[in-house]
This record gives C-alpha cells, structure tokens and sequence, in this order.
C-alpha cells in the first residue's frame, strides 16, 4: 500500500484552520479539518485513521499543545505522525509561539510575515530571530526528526500581514516550501 503524503502545521486554532484553507485551495492540498482544535482535539492513531480516508494528498494535518511548554496532546499526536509507517511526512511548518520554557527546534529556514524565505526562525508575529531555534510549544518533539522544517509565526495573523483577506502569503509561502522539499523524514530509522 502506498503511504499518503503527509505535511504537518503545528498550530490548531481556528484562524490558523482558516488561513491553511485558504492556502491549501491554491495549492491542492486538503486541510483536514478533523485536526482543527486548541488543543489538538484527535489522538495521533485517530488522526492517521483519518487521514488515511482524506479524499486527496497531500494532507494537512494541525497539531496543538494550546501554550503547554510539557509534553502536551498536540506533540503527543506529532511523534505518532512522524513515525507512523502509513504515512509520508514530506514536511512540518513549525508555528512559533511565545511559550516558555521549550527547548525549540533548528530550522534551516522560515518564512516572515511578508512571506520572505530567510535563512533563520522567526517569532510569533513573523519577525526574523537572532538564531535559526523556533520556539514554539508544539516543537519540541521534533529533535529527530529529519525531514525540512519552515518555521512560521501565527498563521492568518502576523500583525495582519497573513490575515485571509490578504492572501495568507506567508502560511502558502511555508507550505510550498515543504512541496519543494518534501520527502520522507522519519524520526527513527
């Protein structure tokens, strides 16, 4: 059996949903809607058993801890994404957030909240950081795995510079980095 394709936005909320429909329209993907929630309201086997039946690929699967800094729901969900056997996660677009204490993740890019492609992380709001670490409170769970991360700041927010009525350049922008990129990244093995 084939594995379905697989990128993963780790934000739930509902503009964050709204903004990732909007950019998944232009882009072919399907959003799944199921994955919408603050927190992540599906376990991770619930979430592949959906995404399993999606209609189309690649699938857009929202993951959220709503601000835990802990092992929260959301990241609980992400390492069963990333590692199941069913699933292609070409990508994960890893949502900043003003969380602490995380440890973050390195990213080799993210996208500004003028949908620029820089070469470190940005904050919440989609400002360039000093160094390539996306903090975020549903990243941390990421250390291992080796597929390309986007670090983004809030989708369909972004001081108004990624609202819907806009465009969401800099949520599109994130998710056709992962198109580009897109392989195979599995955590372990």
């Amino acid at each position: 059996m084939e594995k379905k394709r697989v990128i993963i936005l780790t934000d739930g909320d509902q503009t964050a949903y709204r903004a990732l429909s909007e950019a998944c329209d232009e882009l072919a993907c399907h959003p799944l809607r199921a994955s919408e929630g603050n927190p992540t309201p599906l376990s991770g086997q619930e979430l592949v058993e959906r995404i399993l039946k999606a209609p189309k690929e690649p699938v857009v699967v929202m993951v959220d801890d709503r601000g835990d800094a802990g092992l929260g729901q959301g990241e609980r969900a992400l390492d069963v994404l990333i590692n199941s056997p069913e699933l292609d996660v070409m990508g994960v677009v890893a949502v900043a957030a003003n969380t602490h204490p995380v440890e973050g993740v390195q990213v080799a890019e993210s996208v500004d909240q003028d949908g620029r492609v820089v070469e470190k992380a940005v904050d919440k709001d989609g400002h360039p950081v000093a160094d390539a670490v996306l903090r975020g409170d549903t990243v941390d769970v990421l250390q291992g795995y080796k597929g390309p991360i986007v670090g983004l700041g809030d989708p369909g927010k972004m001081e108004g510079h990624d609202a819907v009525g806009r465009g969401v350049p800099a949520t599109r922008k994130a998710l056709e980095e992962i198109l580009q990129k897109g392989g195979s990244g599995r955590a372990h093995g």
